[in-house]
């Protein structure tokens, strides 16, 4: 039950910090994960919001076909290369 509880408080710590983001911080969130020379850790260290946050931001903010494509790019590409993203 604690367990619960804990995760719950966090997923809601989570979900707080991308929903009190300026609508510009988003914008520029949203050109750096796009960009194919700007990691997650980077927007981590800029931001303080992490890969899945950046993914549910992504998600939320993208028409659903341009995310599917952005997901499948970072997808394929990360195969490929260790490091992206």
């Amino acid at each position: 039950m604690i367990t619960c509880l804990c995760i719950a408080a966090l997923y809601l710590t989570i979900m707080n910090n991308i929903d009190d983001l300026p609508p510009e911080h988003v914008s520029e969130i949203i050109q750096m994960a796009l960009s194919d020379h700007i990691s997650f850790s980077h927007i981590h260290a800029e931001y303080g919001i992490n890969d899945k946050q950046v993914k549910t931001l992504m998600r939320d903010t993208l028409k659903s076909g341009s995310y599917r494509a952005w997901r499948k790019r970072v997808r394929d590409f990360g195969d490929r290369r260790e490091t992206y993203k």
